[in-house]
């Protein structure tokens, strides 16, 4: 089991400015690291305070300098939203700077101001995902770009300096429809995805991925990411407390940011099935909605969260843990408690109870 930690870097501290924000955000990084988390990842998002990482990259490069042992991974760039050759560029640097522990990490993008600010339709998404996609992933394989497409028209360019290394066997796909699900396994990724509701309606999803990857590919999918936000305090009451405030503020800029509130995903080609979702949040209420969202969460004493990691281990089978542990305006002293916590006393459980249930599925 991969156990990775995703910086969110979103600002809802009304006594922190941009600058402290992001100081918190990087010794969370780094926490992290030192305590034994296998990876770091961390969003792309643009314009407000929702998600300030224009660059995850960037990021990415300064935490190489930061760090000694966990995997960097971009969680994840936004193919449409990017040119595919300055990704490859960026990914090559990157590999310099953290040799061996570099991953890639690519997304489609869901909210439509973000399309808007970034000058491109949302109509033109999922064929620039696609087709972004295989140029990035054949440019650091082959040390080189080039394409001729109605989208991208590239004349043939080295990338230097030279990447290191080929990604087709770590490449990491967010998922949060079965449209993308299906994209990951076609191109053969790793699929992320962030829990939203009871975890028994992702089982559907998650084995879509997996048929798919399997018919495509020949074999067996690699394990999916479940990525939760995510307290963790020795009191119960003070860990439900610090749930329903902050993950409660979360779920409500995850509302808003997207406009789940809207009708707009219906009529755009890759995006339908938000439209679902967003229904079901109107018919009910954006309350509940909220209330069944924090519950999904995994958080609690550190008792209770491995009971939920083993429940969703007899489900699903083996998959790697993303924990979001600074969001919604908590406190960095409430989200390092968190990381402690989960460190000391719930990472080891994990990676026992995987060890088990893969001896187990071996011995079968």
């Amino acid at each position: 089991m991969q156990i990775g930690h995703l910086n969110v870097m979103q600002n809802w501290h009304k006594d922190l400015d941009d600058y402290q924000m992001y100081q918190g955000e990087i010794d969370l990084a780094v926490a992290a690291d030192e305590r034994g988390f296998d990876s770091l990842w961390c969003v792309e998002h643009h314009f407000e305070d929702y998600g300030l990482c224009p660059d995850n990259i960037q990021y990415l490069s300064y935490l190489a300098t930061k760090t000694k042992r966990a995997k960097l991974v971009p969680g994840a760039v936004i193919l449409p939203w990017n040119d595919p050759l300055r990704i490859a560029e960026k990914m090559a640097m990157l590999e310099y700077f953290a040799p061996g522990r570099v991953g890639l990490g690519i997304g489609r993008g869901l909210a439509r101001r973000e399309y808007v600010g970034m000058r491109i339709p949302m109509e033109e998404a999922r064929g620039r995902f696609d087709e972004a996609a295989r140029l990035v992933l054949k440019a650091l394989e082959t040390g080189y770009m080039e394409s001729d497409t109605a989208l991208f028209k590239q004349p043939r360019v080295e990338i230097r300096p030279r990447p290191l290394k080929s990604y087709y066997d770590d490449l990491n796909c967010v998922a949060m429809s079965n449209d993308s699900a299906l994209a990951a396994a076609e191109i053969g990724g790793s699929m992320m995805t962030f829990i939203q509701f009871a975890f028994s309606r992702h089982l559907p999803m998650i084995n879509l991925y997996r048929d798919r990857f399997r018919e495509v590919h020949g074999r067996e999918a690699p394990p999916c990411t479940l990525t939760d936000v995510t307290v963790i305090h020795e009191d119960e009451e003070e860990a439900r407390r610090l749930a329903y405030e902050h993950i409660g503020n979360h779920y409500m800029a995850v509302t808003d940011h997207y406009e789940f509130a809207g009708d707009h995903f219906k009529g755009i080609r890759g995006y339908e099935s938000y439209q679902t979702g967003a229904d079901l949040i109107k018919s009910a209420g954006l309350e509940e909605s909220q209330r069944t969202y924090i519950e999904a969460q995994n958080y609690g004493t550190p008792k209770q969260v491995i009971e939920k990691y083993r429940e969703r281990l007899e489900l699903v089978g083996e998959f790697n843990a993303m924990l979001v542990l600074s969001f919604g305006g908590i406190s960095f002293e409430n989200a390092q408690n968190s990381l402690r916590v989960f460190a000391d006393k719930v990472m080891p459980e994990l990676r026992k109870m995987h060890t088990n249930t893969r001896q187990a599925s071996q011995a079968a």
